[in-house]
């Protein structure tokens, strides 16, 4: 009797010894944060980014908390973001004692809506959160636009970002500040950790003794001060060398892992175009002023019947594939901070519809056929 073929994993990061021997050499110096590697990773990446500073943080949500911190957001204040977004974007706004406002999305990026947002200003309002789902920016001229004009900060969820670009420019370099996540799930990992991106020295130094329990410490360390004390509220945001050592090892092969994930999808927009047509499902826009990151494919089915159905017949065929997300407007903890009192049309049709294929750089040949052969016989 012939064996079953093991599951198509949906997603997977890719290590290998390169990995094992920057944690291991890590190991034999400094283990703590704010380390020779976790610097000379902040380095890298700004330079990467086009950008002047980078503070690597625990965790993409903590980067998101550590921007409203630095930028001085918190009790009475109002941050709108999108609704379609992981909990953390909404989490971050309420840990620092604001109130997250929910809004629509773009049909074109699936991210902020700006005529949406443009209704939700208010004298509350202190930022606007754009998230780039997919890796793929909103129309971020029209959000940065009415932040100018309303005296908003601006700051980008770009969790799925890295290191994808918007008119040549690197997503989470573009408002007040970025914040980037190098979770398990994303193009580049070290597991679990993050970064705040921002390109203000003052807004840099503040988030900076935030991160280190608000003490001056990387300021002593540095010798700009003959000692180091406590001189603001703070916490502990800051990433073990450890964990950045295995994140320098992923930056090296950055280029490698953007090309299996850009070979995945290829073949998928290829032997998927004519299906997609036939069966009224919608392949992720190519939009010419995006540079793509490949973090994510999705299928978006005309109606959610036939999206759960594609979804229970890719699962009997051992391929896992998901969803994205349970719009926080809906959810059981959003219905408690007024998540329900507008309708968010076009949010609640996305998420009802919207179906995630495999994708990372450790998918073979074998398996992209195996999905493509599955999606073939959904959206019936």
């Amino acid at each position: 009797m012939t064996a079953a073929p093991s599951p198509v994993a949906f997603h997977a990061p890719w290590f290998d010894e390169r990995e094992v021997e920057a944690v291991r050499a890590a190991l034999s110096g400094q283990v703590s944060g704010d380390g020779p590697i976790g610097r000379r990773v902040e380095a890298r990446l700004a330079a990467m980014l086009g950008t002047s500073r980078v503070l690597l943080t625990t965790s993409g949500t903590h980067a998101l908390e550590l921007a409203l911190l630095a930028l001085g957001i918190g009790p009475g204040r109002e941050v709108i973001c999108p609704s379609f977004t992981f909990v953390s974007s909404a989490n971050a706004v309420l840990r620092v004692g604001a109130r997250p406002v929910f809004a629509e999305i773009e049909e074109e990026t699936l991210g902020l809506d700006p005529a949406d947002v443009a209704r939700l200003i208010g004298p509350r309002t202190a930022a606007l959160l754009p998230v780039h789902y997919a890796g793929v920016a909103p129309d971020m001229e029209a959000l940065l636009d009415l932040a100018r004009r309303h005296g908003l900060r601006t700051i980008e969820d770009a969790a799925q970002g890295f290191p994808a670009r918007w008119r040549g420019r690197a997503l989470g370099t573009l408002g007040d500040a970025g914040c980037l996540s190098f979770h398990e799930t994303k193009n580049v990992t070290c597991g679990e950790g993050g970064a705040l991106v921002v390109s203000d020295p003052e807004i840099a130094e503040r988030a900076e003794v935030t991160r280190e329990k608000g003490t001056n410490r990387a300021a002593f360390f540095r010798g700009e001060v003959d000692k180091y004390t406590w001189v603001a509220e703070g916490s502990s945001y800051v990433l073990s060398d450890v964990l950045a050592a295995l994140l320098e090892a992923q930056l090296d092969k950055l280029d490698a892992i953007q090309a299996r994930r850009a070979r995945v999808v290829a073949r998928y927009r290829s032997e998927l175009a004519g299906w997609a047509v036939e069966r009224g499902v919608r392949l992720p826009n190519d939009l010419p002023d995006r540079t793509p990151n490949h973090h994510l494919f999705v299928l978006r089915y005309p109606d959610g019947r036939r999206r759960d159905e594609a979804l229970q017949t890719l699962r009997a065929r051992g391929v896992r594939a998901t969803f994205h997300y349970v719009p926080l407007h809906s959810s059981p903890y959003g219905r408690t901070i007024g998540g329900t009192a507008r309708e968010l049309p076009v949010t609640d049709r996305v998420a009802a519809t919207l179906l995630r294929l495999p994708l990372h750089p450790l998918l073979t040949d074998e398996d992209v056929g195996r999905v493509v052969a599955a999606v073939r016989e959904t959206g019936a």
